[in-house]
């Protein structure tokens, strides 16, 4: 994760834990993709990378969407 002007960037190493953390608003996107288990203990050591492989999720795509939030 890195901020710029006070805004976190997120980034494919980002844990799914993590990102709820910093953007709590990140979760609608990702139950809207079909990651419903947003608490579970994988998402506290899975990657937004890994975790966008797992669902056969565009990761760039994924990303964009997520700094939009």
């Amino acid at each position: 994760m890195s901020t710029r002007q006070n805004k976190t960037i997120i980034i494919k190493e980002m844990t799914v834990a993590e990102l709820l953390e910093k953007k709590p608003k990140a979760a609608s996107v990702l139950m809207a993709k079909g990651m419903h288990c947003l608490g579970c203990v994988v998402a506290h050591g899975e990657t937004i990378e890994q975790a966008a492989g797992v669902h056969a999720l565009d990761l760039e795509e994924l990303l964009k969407e997520l700094n939009e939030v």
